[in-house]
């Protein structure tokens, strides 16, 4: 008999940590849907899709969307994004505003302008 207590003893129900523990593991899903009518007039409809797992799990299955939804991703994030699109924009208009305003000097003008120096240079030693 102390045999079949002690058997009796070691197989309690699941606690609460192993349960969730469990659901969390495998997954639990819960769906269902709730609608609103008046005088056969839906008025709404609530489509309610559950699911409990952890994040690994669901990743393995698949579902990763809370990583690209804007909704769910932090504010910080897209600020700063902004940020370093606004910089480089930034940067470009600055390059575009100096190349504007500072025109390159042609080739054939910086001749001349050097040519008359070495002549009057050379009347003076005569």
């Amino acid at each position: 008999m102390s045999s079949e207590r002690s058997s009796i003893i070691t197989a309690r129900p699941p606690g609460l940590v192993d349960v969730l523990d469990r659901i969390l593991d495998k997954g639990l899903v819960i769906a269902g849907d709730i609608k609103v009518s008046l005088a056969n007039v839906e008025l709404l409809t609530l489509q309610i899709r559950i699911l409990v797992c952890s994040i690994d799990k669901a990743e393995q299955i698949g579902l990763n969307w809370w990583r690209y939804d804007s909704n769910l991703t932090t504010r910080a994030e897209r600020i700063e994004a902004e940020n370093v699109d606004l910089r480089e924009r930034l940067a470009d208009l600055e390059r575009q505003i100096q190349q504007l305003s500072a025109p390159p000097v042609p080739a054939a003008s910086a001749k001349k302008v050097a040519a008359p120096r070495r002549r009057q240079a050379s009347k003076k030693k005569s």
